[in-house]
């Protein structure tokens, strides 16, 4: 767990003694800090993180801020997955990065008797399995793996009540045809893009939901309407498989290091709305913050409220019927389904003309005064009579 940890660095210092006194007192600073354990609001790592984006976004913010969940979002995502639910055996989280995310899942109900995650890069790996244990979670109830997700999936064996994720963005992936032997992705008879792998967590995270199970998972808007093999893995998904229940659009800029909107996809095996999918456009419910766009408490209750009720809101919620979906192409775009178009005052062209005419009598008004000064100064009138 501390691997990654180098006492014997010289950044700490050039000898041995400048090193143990610095690292002393580290150690004393640290023994000060109340990091409020007790607290099942509390997030050490997530705040501290989410801080220091803050503060140097131009450096390590733009590296690894697009893949942190800002804490709103996992809340969001944490409510979503556990709607209607007190106790969950179990949550993954295929991309799990710190575990905040899972941990945000925990909060949300009474108990989870299993967590399992799988990250990529083994220092923020490290992080996730330290996390679990700053926040009381025993050695013997989570099991996070370090590894490649899409192409070494360590928990493929299991099925989990819910799921949640922020993959990385578009990422890259191999799309290497033998994956087509896969079971995760075989049925759909495409991959998705080797330059966007956001299909590929979709299809890997649908296949390790328990059938009364829920997934959420944060993505960019593209795959909600980019075509080719994308195009054919949404209409499987929604034609042959039924498993959209929801499309959540997010407000632009409040991920760290990109400005780009992104929305959220809510995925059911057993759905009990099989006839339609609800869309929700909250792209425009945030506060506007110094570096980043925020979303608030009011406006997370305002999702869910349109969620849980699941009715049409001018301008904001649609229930569309698959129908609807169909005609569409299977094109989830949200302007497809929510109308934001704001209407614009009505204008009377006959009182404008009329203002026109006014304002036309009053110019040649004016235009008379500088000619008569004009007169009296012995000098040309800049006007030119039009004849």
């Amino acid at each position: 767990m501390f691997e990654d940890l180098d006492l014997n660095s010289t950044k700490l210092g050039n000898s041995a003694n400048d090193r143990n006194e610095l690292v002393a007192k580290v150690l004393s600073h640290l023994d000060e800090i109340d990091f409020d354990i007790s607290n099942t609001e509390s997030d050490v790592l997530g705040d501290a993180y989410e801080y220091l984006i803050g503060e140097f976004a131009s450096g390590a913010g733009k590296k690894a801020g697009e893949f942190y969940t800002p804490q709103t979002v996992s809340t969001l995502l944490a409510k979503i997955v556990t709607q209607g639910k007190e106790r969950l055996r179990s949550v993954y989280d295929p991309t799990c990065g710190s575990g905040s995310l899972l941990l945000r899942v925990k909060r949300e109900v009474k108990d989870v008797d299993m967590i399992y995650g799988q990250e990529m890069n083994r220092t923020t790996y490290n992080l996730a399995r330290m996390n679990m244990i700053l926040h009381d979670v025993h050695f013997a109830k989570f099991d996070i793996k370090q590894e490649n997700t899409l192409t070494r999936p360590q928990h493929i064996d299991k099925r989990f009540d819910a799921v949640v994720a922020n993959p990385p963005f578009s990422a890259d992936w191999s799309a290497d045809p033998l994956f087509l032997q896969d079971e995760r992705f075989a049925s759909y008879g495409k991959l998705a893009p080797k330059s966007k792998a956001d299909m590929a967590f979709v299809q890997h995270m649908l296949y390790q939901l328990n059938d009364n199970g829920t997934m959420a998972v944060v993505l960019p808007h593209g795959v909600l309407f980019r075509g080719s093999s994308e195009g054919v893995i949404r209409q499987y998904l929604i034609e042959q498989l039924n498993v959209v229940d929801a499309i959540i659009g997010l407000p632009a800029n409040i991920f760290y290091g990109t400005s780009i909107p992104t929305c959220i996809l809510v995925l059911k095996k057993d759905r009990e709305h099989t006839g339609n999918i609800l869309f929700i456009d909250a792209s425009n419910d945030f506060e506007k913050q110094k570096n980043q766009n925020k979303l608030l408490p009011e406006h997370l209750d305002k999702v869910l409220d349109a969620f849980i009720n699941r009715v049409d809101v001018e301008k904001y919620a649609k229930v569309a019927t698959l129908q609807e979906v169909k005609d569409n192409d299977y094109n989830l775009n949200i302007p497809r389904y929510v109308d934001t178009f704001e209407s614009e005052d009505e204008i009377d062209l006959a009182d404008i003309a009329k203002q026109l005419q006014a304002l036309e009598v009053e110019s040649q008004n004016t235009d008379a005064v500088i000619a008569d000064f004009c007169k009296e100064l012995g000098i040309d009138s800049p006007f030119v009579e039009v004849k």
